[in-house]
């Protein structure tokens, strides 16, 4: 497909960025939009595919039922935050596909349907670190990264309460971010990547969604800039965090990090990913660059952080060589035909290879 073809209608999309980023502010904007369904952030999608090889082979129903009881009935998943029939959505994903990918679809398409959209999509910030995974089990999915001046994003996940760690894993995930979304960028082309600047988001909405809006193949809806009502009605109160999401959008918090950080840590931070800032055009502030000890201590969490991430890679390929089958996702398009053969009984064979999807 082209970059100038408009996107399918039934293609799922994620939006991802480093946290802190506005993908709260972008989630409100596209639920906005009468095409489109993305709830807030979830629990379930990634930790079900980590766990995938526990259910065991989907094409037994006692194994999808597991599934389905696994993601609908804990409260760790935020099954509930989506006002949905636990129930009625367990029962339609033991009558679906056999995959995994077919189940998760299933649960984002009937929250899609709770209102009347025909579309959806989800977000969660550190989805980033996941892009080839969430590709294995939707393969036509698109990816919005939501890029904002790194200072902004260290001073503000320094203040939340949810982030125990240091300054120095905090300008590491920033750098890590942009880069995987560089990496994504050049692989997956524009059909299915596209980047967003946060900073024009919210000086001009308007114009920065009619754009976003041509990516995803959907027209503009002036809805979308101005999801202030809806934030009153879906976020919570005691995420406090959240709170600017409740008025008119605003670019006030733009560069905002001047007075939050430290001068030390302002220079560490450019000095760990000063390139990339000016890539993005954003300006250096000319803090004094950090000591000796301040770049060592840097260069210690971030060695360790790249020594995590190979071990877990290394976990992924043993995954992925022992999965009891498929995970793609295997729903028809939305008003495609029910007897297309898409249901439960099309992966049946017992011989049926492990997965058909194509290794990423």
């Amino acid at each position: 497909m082209s970059p100038g073809t408009p996107a399918s209608p039934a293609r799922p999309f994620f939006v991802i960025g480093c946290p802190r980023s506005g993908t709260t502010l972008l989630q409100l904007m596209l639920h906005s939009h009468p095409a489109l369904a993305v709830p807030s952030e979830t629990r379930f999608v990634l930790p079900a595919y980590t766990a995938r090889c526990e259910f065991g082979d989907l094409r037994a129903t006692e194994n999808r039922r597991a599934l389905a009881e696994w993601i609908t009935g804990r409260s760790e998943t935020k099954f509930r935050d989506l006002g949905l029939d636990a129930a009625a959505v367990a029962d339609e994903i033991v009558a679906g596909p056999p995959t995994l990918g077919s189940a998760l679809g299933i649960v984002f398409g009937a929250y899609a349907r709770r209102f009347g959209r025909p579309r959806w999509g989800d977000k969660r910030p550190s989805y980033f670190k996941h892009v080839d995974k969430l590709l294995r089990m939707f393969p036509d999915a698109q990816f919005v990264h939501l890029v904002r001046d790194g200072r902004d994003c260290v001073a503000s996940l320094k203040e939340m309460p949810w982030y125990k760690l240091d300054v120095n894993h905090a300008i590491s995930v920033w750098r890590e971010a942009i880069d995987k979304g560089r990496r994504n960028a050049a692989r997956l082309g524009p059909d299915s990547f596209y980047e967003l600047r946060y900073e024009r988001l919210v000086a001009d909405p308007e114009n920065e969604l009619v754009r976003l809006c041509a990516f995803l193949g959907e027209e503009y809806d002036p809805a979308m800039a101005a999801p202030q009502g809806l934030a009153k009605l879906t976020v919570p109160p005691q995420k406090r965090w959240h709170g600017r999401t409740h008025g008119a959008v605003t670019s006030g918090r733009v560069g905002s990090w001047a007075g939050r950080l430290e001068p030390w840590e302002v220079g560490l931070a450019e000095a760990a990913f000063g390139d990339r800032l000016t890539d993005y055009g954003y300006e250096p502030s000319g803090a004094p660059k950090p000591s000796a000890a301040q770049l060592a201590r840097f260069t210690r969490t971030s060695t360790h952080r790249r020594m995590a991430h190979r071990k877990a890679d290394i976990r992924e390929r043993w995954q992925r060589r022992h999965e009891p089958g498929p995970v793609t996702c295997l729903l028809p398009a939305p008003g495609a035909d029910a007897g297309s053969g898409t249901g439960a009984d099309a992966v049946t064979s017992e011989n049926a290879p492990p997965s058909t999807a194509p290794a990423r």
